[in-house]
């Protein structure tokens, strides 16, 4: 199980209640800059680090001087508009202090549910990590509607793990964990230090949300430890009021577990193999000493394409002599792949007219 010093990639949810004081309604700037120096403490470790944070609306309502009662659809889009540029500005100066690059990710559940989109997302926000940025990802309350949005960023925070591979999520909270009750009015309440897996009792458990700020409850909170452990990725529920939360929970703070079901990139691996191919790939010899020494497929060793697949699809990679050797997620579609075949990396973008995506099957995306 990954522990937050030996986590390769982190996802840390951040909900309204912790950023933005509830009585004056402007940020808890003090909070947020120890969080700060917790991130980059966990960047120096050498763990990447993504923040799914809430904020915008309730930052704008204040800005605007919007009621505190419930907001209409149009007045929350309004002041999402206002408060995301002030989260965005907040978020880049206090990373900044650190040396760190923040970067604005904006979504809503159409990227993950649309297919091409989740792709575009997915590789987004991998390019971030890579370069080294802190990706700060909210729901883009501006456009959302019921339809089209996940409701509360702790599903929020379990699909950016997936999506990122993260192998541990972090949900700070109001509460340190999942209790037998309701701490707040059982006396004998107890909290569980570790769930091994999530049980219709587990579930029964959980109760609505208790702050006027944030949308989340613990119910939100079991449905993305579903989510997330499914996937590969650990997750923790600890207090995230106080002061270096995530120091806090390093040094043992009362915290509930919940144990992945498998590695995230096995878990990865598992998906693309039991994937119906949706074509096929036929490489060189060259490229199939490559593929089996831990190499990407680059366009210069493919020979030829079969079917009509699109990108993201699953494809049967086919070594030299016939033989199918596994199958991965193609990067271009059927028509883009079989004109940049055999050329090199620097040639493609004269062929296809934008830049070339890398390799035609990154290592990560294949199964032998």
């Amino acid at each position: 199980m990954a522990t937050l010093n030996d986590a390769r990639r982190v996802v840390i949810k951040i909900g309204s209640a912790l950023l933005v004081d509830r009585e004056t309604g402007t940020l808890r700037s003090g909070w947020l800059t120890a969080l700060a120096d917790d991130v980059a403490q966990l960047r120096a470790s050498g763990s990447d680090v993504s923040l799914v944070s809430s904020g915008s609306i309730a930052l704008g309502r204040a800005a605007l001087g919007l009621p505190a009662s419930e907001l209409t659809l149009e007045q929350s889009q309004a002041a999402a508009a206002v408060g995301q540029i002030q989260l965005a500005h907040a978020y880049d100066g206090a990373l900044a202090e650190h040396g760190l690059r923040a970067a604005q990710v904006l979504v809503t559940l159409e990227d993950s549910a649309d297919r091409r989109r989740y792709l575009n997302s997915r590789a987004t926000l991998d390019q971030l990590l890579t370069l080294g940025t802190v990706p700060i990802v909210n729901e883009n309350d501006t456009v959302a509607t019921d339809e089209i949005r996940y409701g509360d960023n702790d599903r929020l925070a379990a699909q950016v793990a997936v999506t990122a591979g993260a192998d541990l999520l972090i949900l700070l909270s109001d509460v340190d964990g999942l209790y037998s009750a309701n701490p707040a009015t059982d006396q004998k309440a107890e909290r569980y230090d570790r769930i091994a897996s999530i049980t219709p009792e587990i579930e029964a458990m959980a109760g609505d949300a208790g702050s006027g700020l944030s949308k989340g409850g613990m119910k939100t909170k079991l449905i993305a430890a579903k989510t997330a452990t499914a996937a590969g990725c650990d997750m923790v529920i600890t207090e995230g009021s106080v002061l270096n939360p995530l120091k806090k929970l390093e040094n043992g703070a009362p915290s509930t577990w919940f144990t992945a079901q498998g590695d995230p990139r096995q878990k990865r691996k598992q998906w693309i193999g039991s994937m119906k191919p949706k074509g096929r790939v036929h490489v060189d010899a060259g490229a199939e000493r490559a593929l089996t020494s831990g190499s990407s497929l680059l366009p210069a060793g493919v020979s030829a394409i079969e079917g009509a697949f699109a990108r993201g699809d699953t494809v049967e990679v086919v070594g030299a002599a016939g033989q199918v050797l596994g199958q991965g997620l193609a990067r271009y579609d059927a028509q883009d792949a079989d004109r940049i075949k055999r050329l090199k990396t620097q040639e493609i973008e004269d062929v296809l007219g934008y830049p070339s995506r890398g390799p035609l099957i990154h290592r990560d995306d294949l199964v032998f």
